[in-house]
């Protein structure tokens, strides 16, 4: 009985803060036409403490929405233009000799910062790209012989372009396992696009995002997904799915043993449950149920598993194995 008080009171208040993410998403249709998917999953990064990774063809919206997110939101927000050129340096910082002191001072680059876009991260070099990696994990950047606390939240949002591969290098396996959430953007429907193209053309001043949430209101939500009740069973299932990837014949998917090079990570069962947690509680739940883990699987797992020469004969992509497994494994 006491559980159920609990979880009923749990209830309440997360269908209270709910209401404030969604006046956050009514502020971001304000210049987002449509792309309900990819602002979903920006602010399940959001709430889970996530690093997204948006992948599309231009023109999608995708550094206009994590632009708009960031101005929603009253907090720090840079942006760095991912170029050949691009040092480490430009990225965390670096070390700058004051002539008049003497000495040397700490000057931060733009990762210091609530929201970071990252936009085209596969345009710089491997040495660009692993600058950001004690970032996004240790969440501290060291420069010189000291390590400086990144603020709090601290979200990495970078956009990559699947379709161009000429100057561009591929991320690291290291580096992309970091990104909780990797997302692929898709194109608006027939109604959507007449939308865009209605509110780009209209005459009059354009419509400007305002603050309407808070940092703190942020990390009180953020307080209230780790409370979502997880049953030991969905942890099981969470269990079952990642080692699916790894050793699929264990689970009747003979099929895909020579399509696998290698499976997901330990980071994925933990991702895929605080993902799970952060979905359910933007459907105002106090638990989660498989269907969010269901929801969230293809967004945590497509970038964490390695595909084999003999796959990408069979022309099968992550996504379709994914698929495969959430199929055949078990639900509780």
């Amino acid at each position: 009985m006491a559980l159920a008080a609990d979880m009923q009171q749990l209830t309440n208040t997360i269908t209270q803060k709910a209401v404030l993410i969604e006046k956050l998403q009514q502020e971001l249709h304000k210049v987002i036409v449509g792309q309900q998917y990819m602002i979903e999953r920006l602010l399940i990064g959001l709430l889970s403490n996530g690093h997204v990774l948006l992948e599309g063809v231009p023109g999608l919206a995708k550094t206009l929405t994590i632009k708009s997110l960031a101005q929603a939101i009253d907090a720090k927000f840079s942006r760095i233009q991912f170029t050949p050129d691009l040092l480490p340096a430009d990225v965390v910082g670096t070390m700058i000799y004051q002539q008049h002191a003497g000495d040397f001072a700490v000057r931060k680059g733009p990762v210091f910062a609530n929201f970071v876009l990252a936009d085209e991260i596969n345009r710089a070099p491997a040495k660009v790209q692993s600058a950001l990696l004690e970032a996004m994990q240790e969440k501290q950047v060291t420069i010189g012989s000291n390590s400086y606390p990144l603020p709090v939240p601290f979200l990495v949002l970078a956009t990559q372009n699947p379709i161009e591969q000429e100057g561009t290098y591929p991320l690291p396996e290291a580096q992309v396992d970091r990104f909780m959430l990797k997302v692929v953007v898709g194109y608006p429907s027939k109604e959507e696009e007449l939308a865009i193209l209605l509110q780009q053309t209209a005459a009059g001043k354009p419509a400007t995002i305002q603050p309407v949430l808070s940092i703190i209101e942020i990390i009180e939500a953020r307080e209230l997904v780790k409370q979502v009740y997880v049953d030991e069973k969905i942890f099981k299932y969470i269990i079952d799915i990642v080692f699916a990837t790894r050793f699929p014949s264990q689970y009747g998917l003979h099929q895909l043993a020579s399509v696998i090079g290698f499976g997901a990570s330990p980071r994925a069962s933990i991702s895929l449950a605080q993902a799970a947690k952060a979905h359910a509680f933007l459907q105002k739940r106090a638990y989660v149920i498989p269907d969010d883990v269901k929801a969230i699987a293809l967004d945590v797992l497509r970038h964490r598993i390695g595909l084999t020469y003999e796959a990408q004969a069979e022309n099968m992509q992550a996504d379709d194995v994914v698929q495969l497994i959430l199929k055949n494994v078990k639900v509780p």
